[in-house]
């Protein structure tokens, strides 16, 4: 299996013995050694995947990288994390996820309101499996625990991904741009309730619904 490292906080170093690996098209930025890439269509695999992002309208371009040695990946300088799945399933905004494990399964997963309300489409990219992704955040991500006791309530524009047992809903609620007069309508906010994590990063993506 590849080996998912970091270089810094902001350069996915992964070394290959003949492995593969998925990453965002165009994401590499140097590599030694036997490499070759190979264009993926689609942000899912199979049919249901390439049809779900025609109709949403998202753009997931994925390579196939394999070889041997070390490939290193970046996306505009954007924090990296790394993930480790064993078994479980992650839930990613598409433009947040850099690289998986070849072996992993991606594909997507209908999310509504909160997909419409960020105007990223219905869907969310879902990776699974045993192995490591690496996703992507604007400043450093925080992991933030999700437990029967305590349920978390996240900004949309701030979510990056969750995974685990996870159970997501969908509220109304006021940001503290609208409570100084600087919103002009409704936001809506995601209730995740459970046991698991929700990635979050500390700048807000543009949303339509609102000023969230």
């Amino acid at each position: 299996m590849a080996m998912f490292r970091l270089q810094g906080s902001k350069v996915l170093a992964v070394d290959m013995t003949g492995d593969a690996v998925k990453a965002k098209n165009g994401s590499m930025v140097a590599y030694d050694g036997q490499m070759s890439f190979k264009k993926l269509t689609g942000g899912g695999e199979g049919l249901r995947g390439m049809v779900t992002r025609r109709l949403t309208g998202e753009q997931m371009t994925v390579m196939e990288v394999k070889g041997h040695g070390t490939c290193w990946f970046a996306d505009r300088a954007s924090e990296i994390n790394l993930v480790g799945l064993q078994g479980d399933k992650l839930f990613v905004e598409s433009s947040n996820l850099l690289a998986t494990d070849a072996g992993l399964r991606t594909g997507t997963t209908f999310t509504g309101l909160r997909g419409a309300s960020q105007g990223n489409g219905l869907f969310t990219t879902t990776v699974e499996g045993h192995g490591q992704a690496a996703i992507m955040s604007d400043g450093p991500a925080v992991a933030l625990r999700v437990s029967p006791q305590y349920p978390l309530i996240v900004d949309p524009g701030a979510y990056i991904a969750h995974q685990g047992s996870v159970r997501q809903t969908f509220q109304s609620g006021v940001t503290y741009r609208t409570f100084f007069g600087e919103g002009g309508g409704e936001a809506f906010q995601i209730r995740f309730e459970g046991d698991g994590l929700v990635y979050v990063q500390p700048s807000e993506r543009n949303t339509i619904a609102g000023d969230l």
